[in-house]
């Protein structure tokens, strides 16, 4: 069985802010309801708050920060929709060495320009390619060492230090609920809170048009996701879930929460009308899971696990107006 174990996640936490930062839980306060059934008491995890504007800056710091001196020589890469590309580049700057990320081509344009922004080469792909190389870890068309944005134990261990933060700041905490992209963050949150609260409910939350854990767990192994498409929600939602990862989500995370993509939008507006967070998809995503009571109606952490989203479309999806 692959394991995280909290040994290695307090050994991130004493390195990741050397890059990373702190970041606060806030109240997401919910309409009062007079009748109808019990609503849960929503805090916001603010990894939007990061130097990244996303919490993959923890788990990129902690893998590249333990590579050895030959294993930096070439450089390192990654790949990425966006933000483990961001997050390995800032990883790598602060090393002193070269980085170069294939990166989705649905990639949007403000994740790009802040990896171009970090000093890194971009090589765009097809989605295809770039799920691909995650799988196959590797790629002819790249050079240096690898750094997996999900499909590595230090990273996992890296992100880990989130769910430290959680039970630091509310001991109480019912269910922790994050997006799925490769399982990264919720591997580490649900290691943390396995070794030090084995009763809080870890939850991923995913989009409907791309949620391959919902049918794994179904299933009962690592499946295909048949009919993805892509959407804003470009930070989760694979195609598949991947036969290393499944180890860990299947023991790890209690149920997958499935939303509609226009729940999604109607969650990333009122978090941005009521406590001014602006959260890209795979975060509002998990807002909207929380939002739906689907995770309990106790103490429930969604984490705002970015918020690098063009402010155009951002304001479009929210229905913003001038």
């Amino acid at each position: 069985m692959r394991h995280i174990p909290i040994e290695a996640i307090e050994d991130a936490a004493r390195h990741v802010y050397e890059a990373a930062v702190r970041t606060p839980l806030i109240k997401l306060d919910l309409p009062f309801a007079a009748d109808g059934p019990p609503r849960p008491e929503i805090y916001l995890k603010l990894e939007s708050l990061q130097p990244i504007g996303s919490f993959k800056i923890r788990g990129a710091w902690n893998a590249v920060r333990k590579l050895t001196g030959d294993q930096l020589r070439d450089g390192v890469w990654t790949v990425s929709a966006g933000n483990a590309a961001q997050g390995v580049a800032f990883a790598a700057r602060r090393a002193g060495v070269p980085c170069s990320v294939m990166v989705m081509d649905t990639a949007p344009e403000t994740k790009l320009r802040s990896i171009e922004r970090l000093g890194a080469t971009i090589a765009k792909a097809s989605y295809d390619e770039c799920w691909q190389t995650v799988i196959a870890h590797a790629s002819p068309r790249m050079r240096g060492h690898f750094v997996h944005p999900f499909d590595d134990d230090d990273f996992i261990a890296g992100n880990a230090t989130a769910g430290l933060e959680i039970l630091d700041d509310l001991p109480e905490v019912d269910a922790v609920v994050a997006s799925l992209g490769g399982g990264g963050l919720l591997s580490g949150i649900g290691s943390v809170m396995r070794a030090r609260k084995p009763s809080v409910k870890v939850y991923a939350a995913e989009p409907a048009t791309a949620s391959p854990l919902a049918t794994s767990l179904a299933k009962g192994e690592p499946s295909y996701f048949d009919g993805w498409t892509p959407s804003f929600v470009d930070g989760a939602g694979g195609k598949s879930v991947l036969t290393t990862m499944w180890p860990l989500l299947k023991e790890l995370v209690d149920a997958s929460i499935v939303m509609e993509l226009a729940d999604i939008a109607a969650a990333m507006r009122y978090a941005a009308d009521r406590v001014h967070v602006v959260a890209e998809g795979a975060a509002g995503c998990a807002i909207a899971a929380a939002i739906s009571g689907r995770a309990g109606t106790g103490k429930v952490v969604a984490v705002v696990s970015g918020g690098n989203i063009d402010l155009a479309r951002f304001a479009t999806l929210v229905g913003a107006t001038a």
